[in-house]
């Protein structure tokens, strides 16, 4: 059987954010006046976990909820479904994504990597292949670019929704008192509204091993027949941000097998093929559109479940998405819903907690909040096989590609706070890459194993203006490893990624070029501020003492082996360029010695519109006594660099990572009062929403209070901007922001290599600081 594809027409009915607010703390018999490790009593998980349940009662057209596990992210909207997408912004599409799913459009000119190299010329090396676009407009004479970024790019495997007895959309407007609780602790989401005056309740849970989907639906609608469920499958959109999902062009579905309570589907777009089944002992019927209803109706002609079961008012089934045809039976609802309570329960009681109850400082609720919840999405978008994109399982950016320089903020947390395991998943990705590492290596001239920076699973880098020169990604590996190694100090850990550790050693001692007598960074190079000219960009202040510090980690991996140092290695560290300083304080890169005194001028402080004002995006040399212990890093120094930071630079145009970033260089400058005032800092950036996301927003000074969104059927609507006049929002989630927490939180709360007495990076007064489980921060 082949289903045709036919557009599915939904309308628009604008919904509003929902104002967050943390309950407050629970009193504690500890003292609340200091930050201290409260011992005396076990953290009582279930309720540290529990007080920070997700509970809406309204639509909030920004924040749906997510559910899964690591490998599989199911979004859902306040009936526990995908039923109406359109309440929701257009860039919190209600998506079903695996790590698995990724799909490429026809390549008919058959454009290789090669296609989008260009020669640049390196000093003292001679010219150099890089997937480098000088301009957008470079893609309009060479179109490889185009599809050199574009694929692969990951898509939505299908949606499931609550449907009338047709089949056809349901009307928002006869959805009335809805109350929607995600419990934390089960990982089950649980959405009671009332439909055309009758009680709905949908339980929806994602199966902890299987990319599967589990729903029961109880209403009396169901047994008169009124109430339904489509489960429909989507092409893949050529515009794939934010929402890759074509409901026009929708590829085929073949129905390959037939077996009792079971519907299996082939998918197939392309080139691409993917399953799904459909499990229920209710009835499933085909309908046009790849779409199939699971419905209690009576019998037609297209039905595929004679007998339905169970009482009459329930509808339970489960959806699965495979990349390989599979047999086995499916858990039933009630199966998955215990192994899904199970995994979570697994997941709370055994990994760290940090618990503020007892603290005085209002904040502490809120920042408690986001610890738990950043915990919750960190694991369902984080943890998988792949390293993560930027926005998950959410929605796509960057066509879904993952940026290997976040890495670490995503989730480089699990192995501070017990779940060594859940980091792990994505290392084998750096393993099954090495051959294409070394292979670019060796297309620069340099030994060991060359990292991209925006790629997806086939390791192959994307042209950009910027991301062939972006290098603070290739000492990841050994930080990624080296926090695994801490966590247990098993050394099974060191055989497992020996290999990997050499080779991206090897490429940090002979990457730097010669010059001067000394070994530097650069040019050509972007360091992890982006707004430099990568041709004339040398030593960034972070970047060589992250080069430094991980070459000196890999010597100790060696040692930690029996086996001796590698001269070459300390060699390296013997000659690299020390951090470039001038009147006093760190420079971002060594190249542009009057920063300071451009950033404090009247046309740059505070407000970095001026073509030569570049004191804004990350202020990432901070990174260097912070993210990691920064050996040649003068503290107070970097003090007075992160006072001139607060004085001059343009925090308008930070990103969700910076500020925990900066918390962490905070805190080891034993200035933990600063510490906790970044954690909150007051920015478009920085604002966490009532689910634990938080927005990604750009300065646009065209953007007004009312901005356009779709209206359906191709209209347009005006919306409130919920940024306000000047700021533009790309994304509604942005998950380097949670990972990046955790690592803060994780440092301030256990402390790092050196530091003294309880929670070192939390103030003294006003807070109460209970850890379990934690490791300390390199």
């Amino acid at each position: 059987m082949r289903l045709k594809a036919a557009l599915l027409a939904f309308t628009l009915l604008a919904g509003s954010a929902a104002a967050v607010q943390a309950e407050p703390l629970p009193a504690t018999t500890a003292a609340p006046v200091a930050s201290q490790a409260v011992r005396a009593a076990p953290i009582d998980r279930h309720a540290l976990v529990s007080r920070h349940n997700v509970v809406l009662t309204a639509i909030d057209r920004h924040a749906p909820v997510m559910l899964g596990n690591g490998d599989l992210g199911f979004t859902a909207d306040i009936t526990g479904l995908q039923t109406f997408p359109e309440q929701y912004s257009e860039l919190a599409p209600l998506l079903t994504m695996a790590q698995w799913a990724w799909h490429s459009f026809p390549n008919p000119e058959g454009y290789t990597e090669q296609n989008g190299l260009i020669d640049v010329e390196v000093p003292g090396r001679g010219p150099q292949p890089y997937a480098w676009m000088k301009s957008w407009a470079d893609a309009e004479t060479n179109p490889a670019y185009t599809w050199l970024r574009a694929n692969p790019h990951r898509f939505s495997l299908g949606r499931i929704g609550l449907a009338d007895a047709e089949g056809k959309p349901l009307d928002f407007a006869k959805v009335s008192a809805p109350t929607q609780t995600l419990d934390l602790w089960t990982g089950t989401l649980t959405s009671r509204f009332t439909y055309d005056g009758q009680p709905v309740e949908v339980v929806t849970s994602v199966h902890p091993d299987l990319d599967a989907v589990a729903v029961d639906v109880r209403s009396l609608l169901v047994a008169e027949g009124r109430l339904t469920a489509m489960v429909r499958y989507p092409g893949v959109n050529p515009a794939i941000n934010p929402d890759p999902s074509d409901w026009t062009n929708r590829g085929e579905t073949v129905l390959p097998v037939l077996t009792p309570g079971v519907v299996t589907l082939k998918r197939t777009i392309d080139e691409t093929v993917y399953f799904s089944r459909i499990a229920t002992t209710y009835r499933v019927g085909a309908k046009p559109d790849d779409a199939f209803m699971v419905s209690r109706l009576p019998e037609d002609a297209n039905a595929r479940r004679r007998r339905a079961s169970g009482p009459a008012d329930h509808l339970q089934f489960t959806v699965d998405f495979s990349q390989e045809l599979k047999t086995e039976r499916l858990p039933t609802t009630a199966q998955t819903t215990q192994a899904t309570t199970a995994r979570w329960n697994d997941f709370w009681t055994k990994g760290g907690a940090v618990d503020f109850s007892g603290s005085t400082d209002p904040r502490a609720a809120e920042l408690e909040r986001r610890v738990v919840l950043s915990q919750y999405l960190s694991a369902v978008n984080g943890a998988g096989e792949l390293p993560p994109q930027e926005e998950g399982l959410f929605s796509n950016s960057w066509y879904g590609k993952f940026h290997l320089e976040m890495h670490p903020w995503h989730s480089g947390w699990q192995a501070m706070w017990g779940h060594a395991d859940r980091l792990e998943r994505s290392l084998p990705w750096y393993l099954g890459n090495l051959d294409n590492a070394r292979a670019e290596a060796a297309r620069h001239g340099v030994q060991g194993a060359w990292w991209p920076k925006m790629t997806g699973p086939e390791g192959r880098n994307s042209p950009s203006l910027v991301s062939p020169f972006i290098m603070w990604q290739q000492p990841h590996p050994i930080l990624l490893a080296e926090l695994v190694w801490r966590a247990d100090k098993d050394p099974a850990v060191l055989g497992r990624y020996d290999e990997l550790v050499e080779a991206t050693a090897d490429l940090l001692a002979s990457w730097p070029i010669e010059r001067d007598g000394r070994l530097n960074l650069g040019s050509p190079m972007i360091p992890a501020q982006e707004n430099y000219d990568p041709l004339t960009t040398t030593n960034p202040t972070f970047e060589l003492e992250y080069f430094r510090w991980a070459l000196t980690t890999a010597q100790q991996w060696r040692e930690r082996q029996g086996k001796a140092r590698k001269p070459e290695w300390d060699a390296a560290l013997n000659r690299l360029a020390p951090p470039p300083m001038k009147d006093g304080l760190y420079l971002p890169v060594e190249s542009v010695p009057d920063f300071w005194e451009t950033a404090a001028s009247d046309a740059c402080r505070k407000h970095a519109a001026a073509p030569q004002c570049k004191n804004r995006d990350h202020p990432s040399f901070l990174m260097a006594y912070g993210f990691i212990p920064g050996e040649r890093i003068d503290p107070a120094a970097m003090r007075r660099t992160f006072e001139a930071v607060e004085a001059n630079w343009d925090v308008r145009q930070t990103w969700g990572w910076d500020f925990p970033m900066m918390a962490m260089t905070a805190a080891r400058l034993g200035e933990p009062e600063k510490a906790v005032d970044w954690l909150f800092a007051d920015l478009k950036n920085n604002q966490w929403g009532v689910t634990g996301m938080t927005p990604r927003v750009h300065l646009d000074e065209h953007a007004d209070e009312l901005v356009p969104v779709s209206a359906g059927a191709g209209g347009v609507a005006m919306a409130v901007n919920p940024d306000g006049p000047g700021y533009r929002r790309a994304a509604e989630t942005y998950f380097p922001s949670n990972g990046s927490l955790l690592i803060a939180v994780g440092l301030m709360a256990a402390g790092w290599d050196g530091s003294t007495g309880p929670a070192p990076g939390f103030p003294k007064d006003g807070w109460t600081v209970r850890v379990e489980g934690l490791t300390p921060a390199p």
